[in-house]
């Protein structure tokens, strides 16, 4: 019997949720974290360049065992999963691994202090769990390898047969259609490194600030080359009315000389 029989004839029992903790109210550790958080959710949902229906989301518990322990990346990425609407539903409002099917194609864990277990446990439980793209961010280098002498910002990993290999510049995650970057500049008036999605040349994957200002930038300049345009023809308008002026006295002169303009 083939799997889809075995699913058309046999009723799936999924694991009973009512004693999970699902939501423990703890906040997130710090301002940095917190903001890096919604730099990178903020900017898959308001670019579109990713095709719907996708789930990111921070700080969200992805369940994969009734008995295992979830893992709750600082963000993740899912794609052709719809967001649940009714969120009244405990199984509803985080994510459980058999509701949608399949684990989320990207984690990401930013780094804070030396507790996480980023480059040991944790990253053995996602890929326990089958993610496959695991990115470690560590912008204070608060972690690094054994016999590292120079830490890693940035690390990203890719499931391959079970396990987690190291990918090296340009992250492109090849299975997503993004990539990740480093980018220095200014999220929310605060400077900084941040950690940013990117298309396959290297270039950020704008947030909805960015692209409401360059989609001003660019009307400004639209407005400006109309400006420049009228501007033009005025000038345009007002050299051939000269130019007819100086004619209408020519043959105004040439008349008055006897001589008929039309038929010179």
């Amino acid at each position: 019997m083939t799997a889809q029989e075995l699913l058309d004839t046999e009723e799936i029992v999924f694991p009973d949720i009512s004693e999970l903790e699902i939501e423990d109210d703890q906040p997130v550790d710090n301002f940095y974290s917190e903001k890096q958080q919604r730099f990178l959710v903020n900017a898959a949902y308001s670019s579109q360049v990713l095709p719907l229906p996708f789930i990111a989301a921070a700080n969200v518990g992805i369940f994969y065992g009734r008995k295992l322990e979830p893992v709750v990346p600082d963000v993740f990425l899912s794609l052709n999963v719809q967001m649940p609407a009714d969120w009244s539903q405990r199984q509803n409002r985080s994510y459980f691994v058999w509701e949608f099917g399949k684990p989320p194609e990207v984690a990401i864990e930013i780094v804070s202090n030396r507790k996480g277990k980023e480059l040991g446990t944790k990253k053995a439980d996602y890929a326990r769990v089958g993610v496959a793209y695991y990115v470690v961010f560590d912008p204070l280098l608060q972690i690094q390898e054994e016999g590292q002498m120079n830490g890693a910002l940035l690390r990203v990993y890719v499931l391959t047969a079970g396990s987690y290999v190291e990918l090296s510049e340009p992250f492109w995650l090849e299975t997503v259609g993004l990539g990740l970057t480093l980018w220095s500049g200014t999220f929310e008036d605060q400077p900084g490194i941040w950690l940013r999605w990117c298309d396959r040349q290297g270039r950020v994957i704008p947030t909805g600030a960015e692209l409401s200002i360059l989609e001003r930038q660019r009307a400004e300049t639209e407005t400006q080359r109309a400006e420049t345009e009228a501007q033009r023809a005025e000038t345009e308008a007002q050299r051939a009315d000269s130019e007819s002026q100086k004619a209408a006295r020519l043959a105004r002169r040439l008349r008055e000389m006897g001589i008929d303009p039309d038929t010179v």
